[in-house]
C-alpha cells in the first residue's frame, strides 16, 4: 500500500486507490482468508474500510455481572472460565459456558447450538446479550447475543458483522482494519468535499470519519464519523441522480410536442365537476413539460382516489392533439381492462385529424393489448397501432414485446411502476419516433415518504397529488379482533348488499397452505357460500384464472349481477366499483401498510358511506401497530411515514439482485435531513461546476459501483 494506480506515491489515496488494492494485500490474508471476506463482500481494501461495525462496546459503561437485575436485557462484558457440553433426549445437545469479571459470575446456556463449544474457550473475552434469569440461585442468560472481542481492551471495541459459515470472526475484522488504516497513515485518504460544504455542515474530513468509525477513542468520535459517511453515502446516490438528470436534459432529444389544447379543453367541459386545485397544478406542471425540448420523466404521486387517472389521460390527449400516439402500460390484466373501459368512456364522443377521411376527422381511438386479446384481434391492432389509426393503446407488458410497433409515440404513462423491471420500463421508452424519446409519465398511488421519493427517484420531477376530489366519502376502517367482531362484520356484508351495495373480501393465497395459517381464496370462496353469505351471489377472482374468465367475473361485478366478489391482491389497484362499499381483508396482519391502504381504497368510490374490516390476529407487535395506524388514518401519506418507521426502507437501490453495495450506515428512517443537505449540495456543485466535481463524481462512481450506475441510469 505504498503506491497507486494514478502513479503519485504521496498524494492522498482516493477511494478509487484504496478499491484497486486488493484485501489480500494485508498481513495475513491468504487464499482461506481472503475467500472467507469475499463472501461477505470484502474484496479490496476499500471494501474492507466499508465493512463498518454493527454496534460498539463503550467499556467504561459496560455492566457489571454483580449489578445485573433478574428479568432484564442486559450487556456484559466478561471472560469465558468454563466450556461444558452434554447431549439431551432426542439428540438434542446443551453447551453451558460460566464467564466472569470479577465483580460475579454468569452461566450462559445455548441448546442445540454444538458449535458453540468450538467457539468459545477458556480465557476469551467475550459480550453477552440477554434476559437475565435465575437458575438454583445463580444468574443465567439463555441462548444471549455473543460477540467475540479477542484481546482488545480498548476503550470503545467495535463490534463488527460476524459470518460463522464463512469464518469470518469481529476481532479478525478488527485487527485487518486497523493494519489498513495503519497502512495509509503515510499518504493519508483524499476528501474531494470543498472546504466550504464540510464546515457549513460540521462534518470532518473523510480521514478523521474512516478512523473514528473504526477504532474510536470515545463514542464522540463514532457519531462524527457516522454523521460524515452516512453524507457521503446518500451523497454519492443524489449526485449520480442529478448528473443523469441534467445529462439526459442536454443531450436526450424530446418529442416536439404542440398541444392545442381543443381537446383535452372538450375533456375537462364534459366531465360534470371541477378539477381539483393539486389536478390542476399537475397538468399545468406536465404541459409545461411537454413543451420542452428534452423528454418529460416525472413521477406522479397520489393517494388512492386522488384523481391521478383523469390527469394521466389528460397527457395522452395532449399528446394526440399534436398528432402523436400515447401508452398507457398497466401491471395487471384487470386493471389494463379497468383503464381501457375508463379512458374509453372518458374520451368518447372526441374526434381527432384525418386527411384521409371524407370529413377530415374520424372518432379517436382507444384499443387494449394485453396477452388475452384474440390472435386476429392483436393482429389487427398491431397493425393499426403501427399504422397510426390507433391513438391510445393501453395494455399489459404485452405492449413492450419486439412485435409492438407505433407510428408516433408521443407519450407513455406507467401505471403502478414499482410492478415492472427497469429494463420494460426502458423498453418502451426506447419506442419513440425517429430517434427522440417521448415524454414518461410514471405513476403510483403507493404514497412514497419525501425522503425516499427524493433517494430513489432523484432524478426525476415529482409532482403530488395531495388533494382528494369532493364528494368523496370517508371510509371508516374497522380491525374485526375475535369471533365476535368477526360475526358482526359479515353481518354488515349482507346488510349492505340487502340495500343494493357491494363488497369485497380478499385472501393472502389462491390455494390452502400448511405453511402459512392463512385462509386460501379458493376455500374462504367455498365456505362463504355454503356459510355467513350463503343465498348472495358470491363469485371468485384470482391470478390463475385465464383472462376471459377474470373478464367475465369483472363485468358482472361492475353491472351489479354479483353481490360479493372473493379475491386475491388482484384487485389492489385501478379497481373502480363505486357500488362496492365494504371491503373484508381477512389475515390482514400479513399484508403490509401500503397494500391494505391500497385494498382499502377500492371501496368509498361512490357516494354511499363504506367501510373496511381488517380481520384477524396481529401476529407481532408490529403488525399490531400496522393495523391501528390503519384504523386511525387514511391519510396515505402519513401512513407511509408510519410504515417506514416500522419497516425501515429496504433496499434503496432498486429490484436489482444482492450486489456488494447498499446503504451501508445510512437510514432514510434516521437520515431523513441528511437526504435533503445530500440533495442541496448535489444540485449547488453540478450547477456551479465546482473545480472538485470530477473527483466527487469519481468516488460516486467507486461508492456505487458499476450495478447501482447503471440501474440509475436506467431508472
Amino acid at each position: 500500500m505504498t503506491t497507486d494506480h494514478s502513479g503519485s506515491a504521496s498524494s492522498p489515496l482516493t477511494l478509487r486507490d484504496l478499491d484497486a488494492l486488493e484485501v489480500d494485500r494485508l498481513k495475513g490474508v491468504g487464499p482461506k482468508r481472503s475467500a472467507a471476506l469475499a463472501k461477505v463482500d470484502v474484496r479490496s481494501v476499500l471494501d474492507l474500510l466499508r465493512y463498518y461495525p454493527r454496534r460498539w462496546i463503550d467499556r467504561t459503561r459496560e455492566e457489571r455481572i454483580s449489578d445485573l437485575v433478574i428479568g432484564e436485557e442486559a450487556m456484559v462484558v466478561a471472560t469465558v472460565q468454563r466450556v461444558d457440553q452434554r447431549r439431551l433426549r432426542g439428540k438434542r445437545t446443551m453447551v453451558t459456558v460460566v464467564v466472569g469479571d470479577g465483580s460475579g459470575r454468569l452461566t450462559a446456556t445455548f441448546f442445540n447450538q454444538p458449535w458453540r463449544a468450538r467457539q468459545l474457550s477458556e480465557g476469551m473475552d467475550v459480550v453477552l446479550f440477554g434476559k437475565v434469569d435465575e437458575f438454583r440461585g445463580a444468574l443465567q442468560m439463555s441462548s444471549p447475543v455473543v460477540d467475540l472481542l479477542g484481546d482488545q481492551t480498548g476503550r470503545v471495541v467495535p463490534v463488527y458483522p460476524q459470518s460463522e459459515k464463512g469464518g469470518v470472526a469481529s476481532a479478525d475484522v478488527a485487527r485487518l482494519v486497523e493494519e489498513a488504516i495503519r497502512r495509509s497513515r503515510q499518504r493519508s485518504i483524499a476528501d474531494p468535499l470543498p472546504d466550504e460544504i464540510r464546515r457549513r455542515f460540521g462534518f470532518v474530513d473523510r480521514d478523521t470519519a474512516i478512523v473514528g468509525i473504526h477504532t474510536p477513542e470515545a463514542m464522540t468520535d463514532v457519531a462524527d464519523a457516522r454523521r460524515r459517511l452516512v453524507f457521503d453515502e446518500l451523497f454519492s446516490i443524489q449526485l449520480e441522480l442529478v448528473r443523469q438528470q441534467r445529462d439526459r436534459q442536454a443531450t436526450e432529444v424530446g418529442v416536439d410536442h404542440a398541444p392545442s389544447g381543443l381537446m383535452t379543453g372538450k375533456l375537462l367541459q364534459s366531465l360534470g365537476f371541477p378539477l381539483t386545485g393539486a389536478q390542476q397544478r399537475v397538468i399545468r406542471e406536465i404541459v409545461e413539460d411537454m413543451q420542452r425540448p428534452h423528454p418529460m420523466h416525472r413521477l406522479l404521486q397520489g393517494d388512492v382516489g386522488a384523481g391521478k387517472t383523469l390527469v394521466a389521460v389528460h397527457a395522452l390527449l395532449s399528446a394526440v392533439e399534436g398528432g402523436f400516439q400515447g401508452a398507457m402500460m398497466a401491471p395487471t390484466e384487470v386493471l389494463a381492462e379497468q383503464h381501457h373501459l375508463g379512458v374509453s368512456g372518458l374520451l368518447a364522443g372526441l374526434e381527432v385529424h384525418d386527411p384521409n377521411s371524407l370529413l377530415g376527422t374520424r372518432p379517436l381511438r382507444v384499443e387494449l393489448l394485453t396477452n388475452g386479446v384474440s390472435t386476429a384481434d392483436r393482429r389487427r391492432i398491431l397493425a393499426q397501432t403501427q399504422s397510426g389509426d390507433v391513438d391510445i393503446v393501453i395494455g399489459t407488458h404485452a405492449l413492450i414485446q419486439d412485435a409492438v410497433g407505433f407510428f408516433r409515440l408521443g407519450m407513455v404513462v406507467i401505471d403502478e411502476q414499482h410492478r415492472f423491471g427497469v429494463e420494460q420500463r426502458a423498453v418502451l421508452r426506447d419506442k419513440g419516433p425517429d430517434g427522440s424519446e417521448p415524454d414518461v409519465l410514471v405513476m403510483t398511488a403507493t404514497p412514497i415518504p419525501r425522503t425516499a421519493a427524493m433517494t430513489v427517484y432523484g432524478d426525476l420531477d415529482v409532482s403530488v397529488l395531495d388533494e382528494l376530489p369532493p364528494g368523496r366519502t370517508p371510509i371508516v376502517t374497522r380491525w374485526a379482533d375475535g369471533p365476535l367482531d368477526e360475526a358482526e362484520m359479515w353481518s354488515h356484508v349482507r346488510d349492505e348488499v340487502a340495500d343494493g351495495r357491494q363488497a369485497y373480501v380478499v385472501c393472502p393465497l389462491i390455494d390452502a397452505s400448511d405453511a402459512l395459517e392463512v385462509r386460501s381464496v379458493v376455500e374462504t370462496h367455498e365456505e362463504l357460500i355454503g356459510g355467513e353469505l350463503h343465498g348472495l351471489a358470491v363469485e371468485l377472482l384470482h391470478g390463475r384464472m385465464t383472462s376471459a374468465e377474470k373478464e367475465s367475473v369483472m363485468s358482472a361485478f361492475r353491472s351489479g349481477d354479483v353481490d360479493v366478489l372473493v379475491a386475491t391482491t388482484v384487485i389492489e389497484v385501478g379497481v373502480d366499483v363505486p357500488n362496492a362499499t365494504v371491503m373484508v381483508i381477512l389475515d390482514a396482519g400479513r399484508f403490509g401498510i401500503a397494500q391494505l391502504h391500497q385494498l382499502r381504497g377500492r371501496v368509498g368510490r361512490g357516494t354511499h358511506a363504506s367501510t373496511c374490516w381488517l380481520a384477524g390476529e396481529a401476529t407481532t407487535s408490529d403488525g399490531e401497530a400496522r393495523l391501528e395506524a390503519l384504523v386511525e388514518s387514511t391519510d396515505g401519506f402519513a401512513l407511509a411515514e408510519i410504515d417506514l418507521e416500522l419497516r425501515g426502507e429496504g433496499t434503496i437501490l432498486g429490484d436489482r439482485q444482492k450486489g456488494r453495495n447498499d446503504l451501508r450506515l445510512a437510514s432514510l428512517k434516521t437520515d431523513r435531513e441528511v437526504v435533503t443537505h445530500a440533495r442541496e449540495v448535489a444540485l449547488e456543485l453540478l450547477d456551479a461546476d465546482a473545480p472538485a466535481l470530477e473527483a466527487l463524481l469519481d468516488d460516486a462512481a467507486v461508492l456505487l459501483g458499476g450495478e447501482e450506475t447503471e440501474y440509475l441510469r436506467k431508472n
